[in-house]
């Protein structure tokens, strides 16, 4: 790798941690300057601005959680155990998130809804990688006839996601695990209980 992309990948990292933990708005160029120890001209000689930034460190972020889900996934058989484990990804959320400040999707979701269009845009993509993800797997588990023929995938999907990010956000709020391990046991029974094809 050249020197001018590895200080573009640089930027790209600290960058997507500041903005993780600080938000774009609580972002300043002069904090990404600290951060990096890059200079202003230095930044601007690999990005017009503030916002080419955030895009692009939000890209890093996602990417990096994507890895980590499809980690957990691929050491899955069943298609319980593939859903539950977007759930041990972050259920330690409050001490070892999968990345520095929590969920990058939901962070940036919940900031630029209002304020940023092209931010809230790529969340909203993010948001719909990983329902497509997940909706694939409940597919796979009807096919193979571990889950029920009649389930609807999109809602499971949306109930599964939302559990998710529920508990993050109440986890991080609180400071306290419990919210995300409480939702990884309830979506455990409720597919236990109601998603199993029973033989």
């Amino acid at each position: 790798m050249k020197k001018g992309d590895r200080t573009r990948k640089h930027i790209i990292m600290k960058s997507a941690e500041i903005f993780n933990q600080r938000g774009y708005a609580g972002t300043s160029l002069n904090d990404i300057i600290a951060d990096t120890g890059i200079k202003k001209g230095g930044i601007y000689r690999h990005f017009a601005s503030k916002d080419e930034i955030a895009l692009e460190a939000y890209n890093y972020a996602a990417s990096m959680v994507a890895s980590k889900f499809s980690e957990a996934v691929d050491q899955e058989q069943s298609a319980s155990g593939k859903l539950l484990s977007f759930f041990r990804v972050y259920e330690n959320v409050v001490n070892d998130p999968p990345f520095i400040g929590g969920c990058p999707m939901q962070n940036t979701a919940v900031e630029s809804d209002d304020t940023h269009l092209e931010l809230c845009g790529q969340a909203r993509q993010g948001m719909h990688n990983f329902l497509d993800m997940m909706k694939s797997i409940i597919r796979d588990g009807i096919q193979a006839g571990e889950l029920k023929e009649d389930l609807d995938v999109d809602a499971l999907a949306s109930f599964a996601f939302s559990l998710l990010e529920g508990g993050i956000l109440l986890s991080k709020l609180d400071g306290d695990n419990k919210h995300m391990l409480m939702n990884k046991k309830i979506f455990s029974s409720y597919l236990q209980e109601c998603c199993l094809k029973i033989s």
